[in-house]
């Protein structure tokens, strides 16, 4: 985007949004001029998000892939973002052409984009749906069409969960999540981890966030993290920064959970 006067209807450019600050750590254009601002501004205090951003994408690929290869055929992604490279329908269907995927964002630009490109790919769709209400989002005839959680069932809630603030309603989301799925079903969470960041960096990044749409982020302890799968069986390598989890290459680097991160966890229903 080159100008504001390309917003959607109901999109007010001055505005920063998450989404479009991802989408410009990967090098898209679907963004406007405050969602470049913020974004450069966070990396003053955060110089490798960008880096962070892009090891997130690639926890994304690594993690669809192993649940594809292993028989899963279903796959929702709450809280997508812009389409991109190796978007979840694309690593997917990879390994399994009729793997079914759908979509969940509330962002206009999101929800445009996406429907556009995959326009012509029946397996798969984007739906308008609130992360805070996951009852009605999973029960929503436009996933339902698509998605038989009687089966085993993905979802994916990559870099989302952390801008839910209330840590108890943030555990209410997970639980109601977990409660719909059938045994075999997975739960894959890239959730943000401030490590030993200091108090004025923390408080600085808060503010940059909390001008944007949602507004504010909120960082959570591995032990609050592992809470979110009481019940579930976390998959080998636990918990852990999302370059760390099941990586491309041999990772011979110790895991240091002082530094800040993006935590990646893959979870499964007994």
């Amino acid at each position: 985007m080159t100008s504001e006067e390309q917003a959607p209807t109901g999109i007010d450019p001055s505005v920063p949004s998450v989404a479009r600050i991802y989408d410009y750590w990967l090098g898209g254009k679907d963004n406007f001029a405050s969602d470049r601002a913020a974004a450069d501004k966070l990396l003053e205090f955060v110089p490798d998000a960008r880096e962070m951003c892009r090891e997130n994408r690639a926890f994304l690929t690594r993690a669809v892939s192993l649940l594809a290869g292993e028989g899963v055929d279903q796959f929702v992604d709450i809280g997508s973002g812009l389409p991109t490279q190796d978007n979840t329908h694309q690593v997917a269907q990879r390994v399994n052409p009729d793997a079914r995927v759908v979509y969940v964002d509330n962002d206009p630009i999101v929800l445009v984009h996406g429907r556009a490109l995959l326009e012509e790919n029946t397996n798969t769709r984007v739906v308008n749906g609130d992360l805070r209400k996951p009852g009605a989002l999973l029960a929503d005839p436009e996933v339902t069409e698509l998605i038989d959680f009687s089966r085993p069932v993905a979802v994916l809630l990559l870099s989302i969960l952390h801008f839910v603030h209330d840590d108890a309603e943030a555990t209410a989301i997970m639980t109601e999540i977990r409660s719909k799925l059938a045994p075999g079903s997975y739960v894959v969470l890239a959730h943000g981890f401030p490590g030993e960041m200091s108090g004025d960096k923390l408080e600085s990044v808060q503010a940059v966030y909390a001008k944007t749409a949602p507004g504010g982020v909120t960082g959570r302890t591995r032990a609050q993290i592992a809470s979110y799968f009481e019940g579930m069986e976390i998959i080998d390598p636990g918990i852990v920064p999302s370059e760390a989890w099941r990586p491309d290459v041999p990772w011979d680097v110790p895991v240091d959970f002082a530094k800040h991160s993006v935590l990646g966890v893959v979870a499964r229903v007994r």
